[in-house]
């Protein structure tokens, strides 16, 4: 089990380099979260949703993703109430007090879909959630050591040097935990370091006399390591890019304003940051061209005349929309001259109408769109989850669909289907502006799609954008990255007895 002395210490990242670590020695691997708390979610070839950073890790692992590897998906739609996701089908929505109350009932799926993945893999990674020594929830606990001690697992715990305070962070950690899981910890590891390694050896042995445990390795800060980020941090630190050549930042996603990007033929890519956005993954092939310069907004004030404007998926539409319409960013959608295209919840808030007459999601019975699309959205209380194959532009492309509001549209559509049918609709704003509108994630993945798409945008303000390379080559690169660095830095014969003792158990 890969443990994290805070939120965003980089469990994901780290337990993704030894997915494809392990696998790169033959073995069959598979990744392993008891219970994430995200908006980014996918669906698996069977049908079922789970957190993108799972099939993030299964992609590391050379596996199929599946929904065993993220038996408990909890999808926040505000401070106190979220979705539950069980088994990749939603279970309901409840108060964080019900759900508190609800996850004695799930331990036993937890350790039942945990055992099922050890039974046919050879090594499991396991990612635990925010902090293991949350005393305040030790005894419910079913994601972290309560859930490593059950199963008779080890677990290493990793630190972010980045923020400072990290040998206090780790020493805490496992002072705070009771006799039983302390036991568990097995080695720490150093994250996100810059400088000189030789100044941290002091620390590193004094740790080890204090609390125990050694540090198997002090990993250095990798610029634009992660992908498929797991929840909203990730939009409160600077917008890494996907490595193209090398490695580049874009502006801050700050509460201030970003700066509009220079003139010239870079296309100017605004996303709208929503209070509720999900999966904002979605522009994550965006990031990997070198001519888009992708930049977050959230005010009208902030929009500028971009080339492409993007509304993104939102746990919460309405409220949302609403929030939209208080930052005068629909005038804003309304004066665009470029493209506008909006995803799921984005593509539902463009249209005529939407219709929550059960109170799925909201409290309000119908509101009014922005009226850019002929289109009109009915939410009803089962959820969409599929795959869908077909075509945008011309070009094949995939995606899935994560939604319990069914859009009905009239007029042209922008996806052509392989079954027949069509997704999503054609507009245009006041300002003489294109609209698309689609209910599919992932759509922008496929390289060519993705190409002939960017193509219609740079034609409609006249400009030109350079291609990129492969999408998913470019995330393989990167996963080979992660784990070559893991390799080099990393106690990598310590880590094997470690994971040789869960292999006993």
């Amino acid at each position: 089990m890969v443990c994290g002395a805070t939120s965003n210490a980089g469990k994901s990242t780290i337990a993704a380099g030894l997915c494809r670590h392990y696998a790169r020695q033959g073995a069959r691997v598979a990744p392993f979260k008891a219970q994430n708390m995200s908006n980014n979610s996918t669906v698996t070839p069977a049908g079922h949703e789970i957190a993108r950073a799972q099939a993030w890790q299964a992609t590391a692992a050379g596996a199929e993703a599946e929904v065993a590897m993220n038996p408990v998906l909890v999808k926040p739609m505000g401070d106190t109430c979220c979705q539950v996701v069980v088994m990749g089908r939603p279970l309901g929505t409840m108060t964080a007090a019900e759900y508190h109350r609800l996850k004695p009932e799930l331990f036993g799926l937890v350790l039942g879909a945990l055992a099922d993945l050890r039974a046919r893999f050879d090594v499991v990674i396991l990612e635990g959630a925010g902090s293991p020594a949350e005393i305040n929830l030790l005894d419910t606990d079913i994601v972290n050591l309560r859930l490593a001690h059950e199963a008779d697992l080890p677990a290493v715990v990793v630190g972010d040097i980045d923020l400072g305070g990290v040998f206090a962070a780790l020493f805490g950690t496992v002072a705070l935990l009771p006799d039983e899981y302390r036991r568990r910890v097995k080695g720490f590891v150093i994250n996100k370091f810059r400088g000189d390694l030789a100044l941290l050896s002091g620390g590193t042995a004094g740790l080890e006399t204090r609390a125990g445990v050694p540090t198997l390795g002090v990993v250095p800060w990798l610029e634009g390591a992660e992908t498929d980020s797991e929840d909203s941090l990730a939009l409160a630190r600077p917008l890494q890019l996907l490595p193209t050549g090398e490695d580049a930042v874009a502006g801050p996603l700050s509460a201030g304003r970003t700066p509009f990007p220079e003139p010239g033929d870079l296309l100017d890519v605004a996303v709208v940051r929503l209070p509720h956005i999900a999966n904002f993954t979605d522009v994550d092939p965006l990031r990997l061209e070198p001519g888009v310069r992708l930049r977050w907004v959230a005010d009208a004030r902030d929009v500028g005349r971009p080339d492409l404007l993007v509304i993104p998926g939102s746990k919460r539409t309405v409220d949302d929309l609403a929030w939209l319409r208080s930052r005068g960013l629909d005038r804003a959608v309304a004066t665009i001259h470029g493209t506008v295209l909006g995803i799921c919840a984005g593509y539902q808030m463009l249209g005529r109408t939407i219709c929550d007459p059960g109170g799925v999601e909201s409290s309000h019975s119908s509101v009014e769109g922005l009226g850019l699309l002929d289109a009109v959205t009915t939410f009803g209380p089962d959820k969409v989850t599929r795959r869908r194959d077909g075509r945008l532009f011309g070009r094949r492309a995939s995606g899935y669909q994560i939604h319990h509001g069914v859009v009905a549209a009239w007029g042209r559509a922008l996806v052509r289907l392989d079954d027949g049918t069509a997704d999503g609709a054609i507009g245009t704003t006041p300002a003489g502006g294109t609209v698309w509108g689609t209910t599919l994630h992932g759509l922008l993945e496929a390289d060519a799609a993705r190409a002939a798409f960017l193509d219609r945008v740079a034609t409609k303000v006249r400009k030109r954008v350079t291609r990129a390379g492969s999408f998913a080559v470019a995330r393989e690169q990167r996963i080979d990255r992660l784990a070559d660095t893991l390799e080099t830095h990393l106690d990598l014969t310590a880590l094997d007895r470690i994971l040789s003792e869960g292999a006993l158990a």
